[in-house]
């Protein structure tokens, strides 16, 4: 079962991402020690016939002019795996064949990680939905927000927030906070000019580093006025490093990874690990072939997860295996 939590446009509204969410804590802290096992297709009411279906679909991707590079699909049920295969390639130009345990950025799917570290906390009692994140990250107090940009030289004016953010408005991404990298033309304008993050972050900055910097940009818009997928999750992190006292590398792998036996999912790739980590590609612009890429347009750079880094990003940051994914989704899924 996959539900995926933060979606930009939010189609299903945020009142059901927030019920979602106040979900979580009830199933997880009862969710702790099923392994996905090996299983049989037919035992679990699949019909190995039509799980073939799947191959033929993946392999119209992989093979011949690699609209998709390598796929690893898994197929789930009940705690067991009835289908877990891997095709295509790991790296094309070394004809290297995709693995079932090769690892991939997971990127914004590390969100719905993030948003069970923070529900870990609530479920102890460590703060309320309601509470203004400056009760904890001072420096999130007295918030400026947008008023007018000039494009031509990116100055802008801003009026004080009229409310203050809360830590729902970070888990429903109603923070008025944008993003660097795919956000609005004077959200990377600005965002430039104080050096915020982009999520994949190759610098030796801290997560805290990055926060504080986040803190001295203006509000894209008023607290719980719209809508913006952004930064907000990478706040939501140093919140629970703030609330808990530890990094959020080190918090996630102490209550999520390793109670539910995940050993593949890291922000950083340990070195004996990182010959399995899948190159990412991208279309062409004549839109015919795909190519590796160290660095995009909007700064974010490949590399990310081979360097020795200590900027743990909460909306983008995790590296991970199918299975240990598939893992955490089963988490969610048991009642």
């Amino acid at each position: 079962m996959y539900i995926k939590i933060f979606k930009s446009g939010n189609p299903y509204g945020i009142k059901y991402v927030f019920l979602f969410l106040s979900l979580l804590f009830v199933t997880f802290s009862n969710s702790y020690g099923q392994q996905l096992i090996e299983g049989s297709p037919i035992s679990e009411g699949f019909s190995p016939d039509r799980l073939k279906r799947i191959d033929s679909m993946i392999h119209s991707y992989t093979d011949n002019d690699h609209k998709v590079a390598g796929v690893v699909a898994i197929v789930a049920r009940h705690g067991k795996i009835i289908y877990y295969k891997a095709a295509g390639y790991n790296d094309i130009k070394a004809s290297k064949a995709m693995k079932r345990d090769d690892l991939f950025r997971i990127a914004s799917q590390t969100k719905a990680v993030t948003g069970v570290a923070a529900m870990i906390l609530f479920e102890e009692g460590k703060f309320l939905l309601d509470d203004p994140v400056s009760k904890y990250i001072p420096e999130f107090k007295d918030m400026r927000v947008l008023d007018k940009f000039n494009p031509e030289d990116t100055t802008f004016t801003t009026v004080p927030a009229e409310k203050e953010i809360t830590i729902k408005n970070l888990m429903t991404h109603t923070s008025g906070i944008d993003y660097a990298i795919i956000g609005s033309p004077e959200a990377k304008a600005i965002y430039a000019k104080y050096g915020v993050p982009v999520g994949f972050e190759p610098r030796h900055i801290t997560l805290a580093e990055g926060m504080q910097r986040l803190a001295k940009a203006p509000l894209l818009f008023q607290p719980g006025s719209q809508y913006r997928y952004g930064l907000s999750i990478d706040l939501l992190g140093y919140l629970v490093e703030k609330v808990s006292g530890m990094s959020l590398k080190d918090f996630m792998e102490q209550r999520i990874f390793r109670p539910l036996g995940m050993n593949d999912t890291y922000f950083y790739i340990p070195e004996s690990k990182q010959s399995r980590l899948a190159k990412p590609y991208k279309w062409e612009k004549d839109g015919r072939k795909i190519e590796y890429f160290s660095t995009d347009s909007s700064g974010a750079n490949s590399i990310y997860p081979l360097v020795k880094g200590s900027y743990y990003s909460g909306g983008a940051g995790l590296v991970s295996t199918a299975k240990d994914y598939a893992t955490f989704l089963q988490m969610l899924a048991n009642e």
